[in-house]
């Protein structure tokens, strides 16, 4: 399937990191979902409820971003990848990119960064 909602660049201040630090002074996320579902029945009939709404994906993103701390970005991208898959049954698989731009690094960079693809089933 080649359809897809592509919500990019979506930023959130959040406490998550491995240092003590991160935690607890916070820093900018930025994320971006590739949704895959059909969006041939919506297209054909310009019906919302046949397809997702990016408004209600935006706040679940951000009460996640947003929420208790985690230490690592895997685990970040993980809990968005299952809680938009559990809520979005429409949804069939979704890739998720989790940048960090200021990660406490050392050196010259655009942002660190983990990417996930996760299929419902």
């Amino acid at each position: 399937m080649g359809d897809k909602i592509i919500l990019k660049g979506m930023k959130f201040f959040g406490n998550h990191g491995v240092l003590e630090e991160e935690r607890r002074l916070g820093q900018q996320f930025e994320i971006d979902l590739e949704l895959s579902m059909d969006l041939q029945p919506a297209g054909q009939t310009d019906d919302l409820s046949l397809s997702v709404s990016y408004a209600e994906i935006f706040s679940t993103v951000e009460q996640i971003l947003t929420g208790p701390p985690l230490k690592l970005l895997e685990a970040v991208a993980e809990t968005v990848a299952k809680g938009i898959l559990a809520q979005y049954s429409k949804i069939e698989q979704i890739k998720v990119t989790l940048k960090k731009p200021g990660a406490p690094i050392k050196g010259s960079f655009q942002y660190m960064a983990v990417e996930i693809t996760r299929r419902r089933g």
